[in-house]
């Protein structure tokens, strides 16, 4: 059950209430028992990292679709190589 957020706009007080998603919404204040609006608050729920939902929930590939790849990449030809260049330091002669 999620946790509301309420303040009063009688006493300025702020507090919580959990209560299920179909409960009515809490029109008056437990303290004064005026008037309250519903605030919005941050989540406590974070996402971190790359990728969760595609490691995590993402569904199982076909492998047909997986198989056609691989062979599309191993019958590319492969690009040429760069020529190696000397990388070390030589020292200028005087």
């Amino acid at each position: 059950m999620p946790i509301y957020e309420y303040k009063c706009k009688k006493c300025g007080k702020e507090f919580e209430v959990f209560q299920k998603i179909t409960a009515p919404e809490v029109t008056s204040c437990k303290f004064c028992k005026g008037p309250v609006g519903k605030l919005i608050s941050l989540s406590s729920f974070n996402l971190k990292g790359t990728g969760w939902y595609v490691t995590d929930y993402g569904g199982k590939k076909n492998a047909a679709v997986e198989k056609k790849k691989e062979e599309s990449a191993s019958s590319a030809p492969a690009a040429p190589e760069a020529p190696k260049t000397d990388t070390t330091s030589s020292k200028k002669e005087s």
